[in-house]
C-alpha cells in the first residue's frame, strides 16, 4: 500500500506561539504513526509562492494522513497554527 504524505510550507508569524502548536502537532504526528522526514526553516525556494517552513510527514496510508489531519488533536493545534502563520498544506499519496 502507497505512504501518505503531508507536504506543508509555514510562514510563521509568531515563533513563541509556535512552539505551542509544535508540541501539540508533535503528539498527534506519533499518536498517528506519522514520521517527519523534512523540517527545513529555509529551504532552497526555486518557482511558486509556497514559501516558509517546509515540512514533508510520512504516514501508512492517505488515509492514515487524512485521519491525522481530522484528529480532534491535530484539530487543536491546527487551530493554533492558523492564528500565528500562513500555511500552504496538501496530503499526497506516495507511489
Amino acid at each position: 500500500m502507497p505512504k501518505g504524505y503531508l507536504v506543508a510550507h509555514i510562514r510563521i508569524h509568531d515563533k513563541d506561539a509556535f512552539e505551542e502548536f509544535k508540541q501539540l502537532s508533535g503528539a498527534a504526528i506519533k499518536a498517528h504513526n506519522g514520521k517527519v522526514l523534512v523540517r527545513n526553516p529555509s529551504p532552497d525556494h526555486r518557482e511558486g509562492g509556497a514559501q516558509g517552513l517546509a515540512i514533508v510527514i510520512e504516514f501508512e496510508s492517505i488515509d492514515a494522513a487524512r485521519a491525522f489531519y481530522e484528529s480532534d488533536a491535530y484539530t487543536e493545534a491546527r487551530a493554533i497554527r492558523e492564528k500565528i502563520s500562513d500555511t500552504d498544506l496538501i496530503l499526497v499519496e506516495g507511489l
